[in-house]
């Protein structure tokens, strides 16, 4: 079992479920409100349809128990654990009407975390053996970055910077905006040391001979990251090259195919946008007990 969720993770996620309650049900769920008793009790069961790793569950819990706190909710695969399909993840009972008018929200969140987290699990245990750490990126869904983030954690991997005053992370158009790399990065030191702000600083470069022009700053930037080295020799390459003075990072093109041979050249992280971007459902069943 995982440990029981802090008090800011819970409130969030009440913040966040209240939220999306309002925005699905608005004046009232019209089709239950017609076709269901208001008296009439029920058990609900979310089902499976495919295996996977949990995420989510506490969201969809506290969908039904905010909708009305008289509902009891009973959980039986926590967040971060494994399932398979046809596993019930949690039993609902309460009013029929109340368990109708929250089931969608209520999938909603576990079909899209439980996706973040069954697609980081599969990349973690790709890499496994090596040094490498799978990280997230910030592409992700507006307003559900710590939802998703806490996601990836569930799945093995690790957070990316949650925001822009996290880290510095120079790209391509600041790298363009400052004149050149090195111009970059001592604007950046000397940003820091004139607000004394200690964050990390993580530099981009698109080929080796960026990555050479940042010799002169090991020390001062914490990371680099290896932007689209879709040739794993050439990533070997500028693993050797910074010898270990700084981390190594690589994003852009990694695949379930290719992200082992990646980790095998001996890099430190490799971020990866579709853990949150993209990553494919958990199908989810709701059913009332009959």
């Amino acid at each position: 079992m995982k440990e029981i969720p802090s008090e800011q993770l819970l409130s969030f996620v009440d913040s966040h479920v209240r939220l999306a309650l309002e925005e699905d049900i608005r004046s009232g769920d019209l089709t239950t409100w017609a076709t269901v008793d208001r008296n009439l009790f029920g058990i609900m069961k979310i089902i499976s349809r495919e295996g996977g790793v949990a995420a989510g569950v506490l969201c969809a819990q506290r969908t039904f128990q905010l909708l009305n706190p008289q509902v009891k909710v009973k959980v039986y695969v926590s967040d971060g654990e494994r399932f398979q399909k046809g596993d019930v993840i949690m039993e609902i009972e309460g009013r029929v009407r109340d368990l109708l008018m929250a089931e969608r929200t209520a999938l909603n969140y576990l079909q899209h975390l439980s996706g973040v987290a069954t697609l980081t699990r599969q990349f973690v245990e790709a890499v496994e053996g090596t040094k490498a750490r799978i990280t997230d990126t910030r592409k992700t869904i507006p307003l559900w970055r710590d939802l998703q983030k806490w996601a990836v954690r569930l799945g093995g991997g690790v957070n990316h910077r949650y925001s822009l005053s996290d880290a510095v992370l120079i790209k391509e158009n600041h790298i363009y905006a400052a004149g050149g790399i090195q111009k970059a990065v001592k604007k950046t030191r000397e940003f820091l040391n004139s607000i004394g702000k200690k964050v990390p600083v993580i530099v981009e470069v698109e080929n080796l001979d960026q990555l050479k022009q940042l010799e002169q700053f090991w020390g001062r930037i914490t990371r680099v990251m290896l932007d689209n080295f879709h040739d794993v020799d050439l990533i070997r390459e500028a693993v050797e090259f910074v010898a270990g003075r700084v981390d190594v990072e690589v994003s852009g093109g990694v695949t379930l195919e290719n992200v082992r041979d990646i980790a095998l050249a001996g890099v430190d992280y490799i971020s990866i946008g579709r853990l949150t971007h993209s990553p494919k459902a958990i199908d989810f069943s709701a059913l009332l007990e009959k």
